[in-house]
């Protein structure tokens, strides 16, 4: 029985190979959607694999920039794309690799298109690919040279987020970095301000902004509820509040960075 064993057993080059290929197979994206996929298209950064359509999707992306496409039956898409049930791929999907925008300090120091001075975004554990996809959006709007997360607690590039971000996070840096301590004392020495948002801060946004008049800024903020952890928030130069007309809580996280990108970008 042994020998019978060992017989069956694949050669190690078999299985080495097997394992890179799984390896390979979770660094993919699976973007769906008709604008999340034809602005995958359109960037050069972007490394495409794999274009799956239904024959009306294809008339409607227009140039494929030479992917040759799998046309499909959309009575049959979901078997033939790994999406979850709930997903709006309106009849198109497109497996990437996640974007590579190079280290902390190159995208830091890269100044932004239409920017007003630096400013970045660093996030403590905010998981929601929505949340992230929104404020990748602003971001690009408010000119930020990149929206920075931990690599554990946050959320991946995926279809769900590049769908929310209707097409910013083909342009607009998200990187995630394996300490966001250590990431927030390099962007210190790289001469960043570091502003956290806090409900509970003495200060406003607007009155911590009037101080730093022409300052390269990095806004950092937590997820709704839980907030910065202590670390984070000891790490920042400066905490400060967006003000309310009510005392009803606090903003959407996604929401409080629009607002916040606003007060630095024109502050």
């Amino acid at each position: 029985m042994a020998e019978n064993s060992g017989k069956n057993r694949k050669p190690a080059w078999v299985i080495d190979k097997e394992r890179a290929r799984r390896a390979g197979a979770a660094e993919t994206v699976w973007l769906f959607g008709l604008h999340a996929v034809r602005d995958a298209l359109t960037n050069p950064r972007r490394e495409k694999l794999r274009l799956v359509v239904t024959r009306n999707a294809v008339d409607r992306l227009g140039d494929l920039y030479g992917m040759t496409p799998e046309i499909t039956d959309p009575r049959v898409f979901g078997k033939t794309v790994p999406l979850s049930p709930d997903s709006v791929h309106q009849g198109a999907a497109l497996e990437v690799r996640p974007l590579k925008w190079g280290s902390l300090s190159e995208v830091a120091l890269r100044e932004a298109p239409g920017e007003t001075r630096p400013l970045l975004v660093a996030l403590d554990r905010v998981t929601d690919p929505h949340n992230i996809g929104a404020i990748l959006r602003s971001a690009e709007v408010f000119g930020a040279r990149a929206v920075i997360a931990p690599s554990r607690h946050s959320a991946p590039e995926t279809g769900a987020l590049a769908k929310t971000a209707s097409g910013a996070l083909e342009r607009q840096p998200y990187l995630r970095v394996p300490n966001l301590a250590e990431a927030l004392t390099q962007l210190k020495n790289m001469g960043f301000i570091l502003v956290g948002l806090d409900g509970q801060a003495e200060r406003t946004l607007p009155q911590v902004m009037d101080d730093l008049s022409g300052r390269a800024i990095c806004l950092v903020m937590g997820a709704e509820g839980p907030g910065m952890r202590d670390l984070t928030t000891k790490s920042c130069d400066h905490l400060a509040r967006i003000p309310f007309a009510a005392d009803f809580g606090s903003l959407n996280v996604s929401n409080a960075a629009a607002v916040a990108l606003f007060a630095a970008a024109n502050g």
